[in-house]
């Protein structure tokens, strides 16, 4: 079987790729790393997403989304990284679709065509630090409707109009629930983060109120873990091939001892190796996000190739970028830190290549 993107899946991509050349390029980018005060949440870029139908790709059409799979979403995650673009898109979509999947009727209607038109940000809290991102790792206690523990890190929820919580109940059942920032007993720590393009915190309970997700059982968990993996792996090799482009054209005009570094065996060779493992985790990500939209059986192994290969790919890309560019690779002024860093923060995310590799050992054997 032939997997590509369809001209329109393309096109969506190119759309959401040239807004951020036009509207939010590296300088731009470069102001939110910088702004260390600042909530990492630029609106004239959020606003562009929302233009875009970014933040509606996987909303049904009945509550003003686009109605797509994860096979669209994932492209925009995949230019998202090559732009290193900051905010709290990935964590909306995760809210959203956390809803769509275990939500009412009632809780989709009041809170999914909010969460497409960006008049709301979402974020999800689906782990403690340091857990496991299989499920095993949810740190919230959930008894009559109430939370309470700690959940970290979380993106962007000092910005959030809404949090989707993993909890477990009494008998040790995970679900989903509802919370609202300012609900009485949660409260919100920043957290220290190399990467400038995100904002991450942890997010405390102390008996705090919350509404379950009507069908918020351990099946719902585990999808929208699954998706969470899917997308983060897409932003990943977006990284990884914008770092890689970049790597390339500049070697291509470096120069030393009269002709350009990039015709030198060593690295050619270290190129096309980059390629290729880039390549086969770009086409790893668009199977695995084609498994989830298909409720392909082998959709478990194929998240699990897709995270390693994308997590792989981003850490030897980004650090090659820095060490290709030279002296100057290694300034902290220099863009490749901005790739690195993502890179480095992304790759553990939803589970780290290591992770995934044990997880398809036990699914394979």
């Amino acid at each position: 079987m032939f997997f590509a993107l369809t001209d329109e899946q393309q096109a969506f991509a190119s759309t959401v790729s040239e807004f951020l050349a036009d509207r939010f390029d590296l300088d731009a980018v470069r102001g939110v790393v910088e702004d260390t005060q600042g909530d990492g949440h630029p609106l004239t870029l959020w606003k562009g997403l929302a233009d875009q139908g970014a933040l509606a790709v996987l909303v049904p059409e009945e509550h003003d989304g686009l109605g797509l799979g994860l096979v669209d979403a994932q492209v925009v995650a995949r230019a998202l990284g090559a732009g290193v673009a900051p905010g709290p898109w990935l964590a909306t979509v995760l809210a959203a679709e956390g809803i769509r999947l275990a939500g009412s009727a009632e809780q989709q209607s009041r809170w999914l065509p909010a969460l497409a038109a960006g008049e709301t940000v979402g974020t999800v809290a689906l782990r403690g630090e340091g857990g496991a991102w299989d499920g095993s790792g949810i740190t919230v206690d959930a008894a009559d409707n109430r939370l309470s523990g700690s959940a970290s890190p979380v993106d962007y929820p000092g910005v959030a109009g809404l949090v989707v919580v993993a909890a477990t109940d009494s008998s040790g059942t995970p679900g989903l629930y509802l919370v609202e920032p300012g609900a009485q007993g949660m409260t919100v720590r920043d957290q220290r983060s190399y990467d400038g393009t995100a904002r991450v915190g942890a997010v405390e309970f102390a008996d705090t109120p919350a509404e379950p997700l009507a069908a918020g059982g351990p099946e719902a968990v585990a999808a929208l873990l699954a998706r969470g993996a899917v997308l983060n792996a897409a932003d990943l090799v977006g990284v990884a091939r914008e770092a890689l482009t970049r790597t390339v054209a500049y070697d291509r005009e470096r120069t030393q001892f009269g002709v350009p570094v990039g015709s030198f065996q060593a690295i050619k060779h270290r190129m096309a190796d980059l390629h290729v493992a880039v390549t086969m985790a770009e086409h790893a990500v668009l199977f695995a996000a084609f498994a989830v939209d298909s409720r392909d059986p082998g959709v478990d192994v194929a998240v699990a190739v897709a995270g390693s290969k994308a997590s792989d790919a981003a850490w030897e890309a980004t650090g090659a970028m820095i060490q290709f560019f030279g002296g100057i690779g290694f300034t902290w002024e220099h863009e490749a830190h901005f790739f690195y860093k993502r890179a480095r923060r992304r790759a553990p995310l939803f589970g780290s290549a290591e992770e995934h590799r044990a997880r398809l050992a036990a699914l394979t054997m």
